[in-house]
């Protein structure tokens, strides 16, 4: 395979390439180079939606010619909080991590979300999400872009323009709205089939009673995540050893308790 520097032609046909839909593995060997090359230089320079050639090439020209700078000394890992167990606090991630993903979610996401969820600050970096991770940060992207779409994660910009993820506490009322309104529009649909396959009929009398079950819970599941919003903007106030205290009286107030009154 030639070696040296990619040029302006090479970069030519990457774009083409990229243009036709063409996969990297497959540019690369139109240009006899290692896959690594194309991939290293489309990343760098836009990604394979905004890589163009021309640009890319004065770029490289402009990196080629830049003083070389001492190398960075590499940043400390962070320092444990006082009082807590570094090895416990893995353990737990670990058991964290293990629930959502028998929750549903994938392996890598649950990573993800369990990083951002332990952290003090509620808010990581990208780049602060594959160094605690140790993984690619397209790993990190495509796990950041399926939890925006489930509403358990939202992105802003902190004061040097970097964008941060976050997890606040509205966000998981929201994500819990968002389930239940998913559950209407399945009792929705459901009776949609209702008139469809004709009333009476066993596949409709089926389809009603799931849309009448997937009604009762998602509207009790929005009533009660509205009751309970409160909880997640409300500081417990710590006990004795430091244990959330209640008022002496058990549950909360307005809280179900599975005894509806004197029988």
């Amino acid at each position: 395979m030639p070696g040296g520097r990619l040029t302006q032609r090479d970069r030519q046909q990457i774009a083409v390439g990229l243009a036709d839909g063409l996969a990297y593995a497959e540019i690369a060997r139109r240009l006899d180079r290692p896959t690594s090359t194309v991939t290293r230089e489309v990343m760098r320079n836009g990604g394979p939606t905004a890589y163009r050639a021309d640009v890319a090439h004065r770029a490289t020209e402009r990196r080629a010619h830049r003083p070389r700078q001492a190398a960075p000394r590499p940043r400390p890992a962070p320092r444990p909080v006082q009082g807590r167990d570094p090895q416990a606090v893995r353990a737990y991630e670990e058991t964290f991590t293990g629930l959502l993903e028998q929750s549903g979610l994938p392996a890598m996401t649950a990573r993800v979300l369990t990083c951002l969820y332990t952290t003090d600050a509620g808010s990581l970096t990208a780049a602060e999400l594959v160094r605690r991770l140790q993984v690619s940060p397209a790993s990190v992207s495509k796990a950041i872009a399926f939890l925006e779409r489930q509403g358990l994660v939202r992105r802003e910009r902190d004061e040097g323009r970097r964008e941060r993820y976050v997890v606040d506490d509205d966000v998981w009322y929201q994500s819990t709205v968002a389930g239940a309104r998913s559950n209407l529009q399945l009792a929705a649909t459901a009776r949609e089939g209702v008139h469809v396959l004709g009333a009476g009929t066993p596949a409709a009398v089926r389809l009603e009673g799931i849309a009448r079950f997937v009604d009762f819970v998602g509207e009790s599941i929005a009533r009660a995540a509205e009751q309970a919003r409160e909880i997640l903007h409300t500081s417990p106030a710590p006990g004795p050893a430091g244990r959330i205290a209640d008022d002496g009286g058990g549950a909360p107030e307005g809280a179900i308790t599975g005894d509806d009154g004197p029988g």
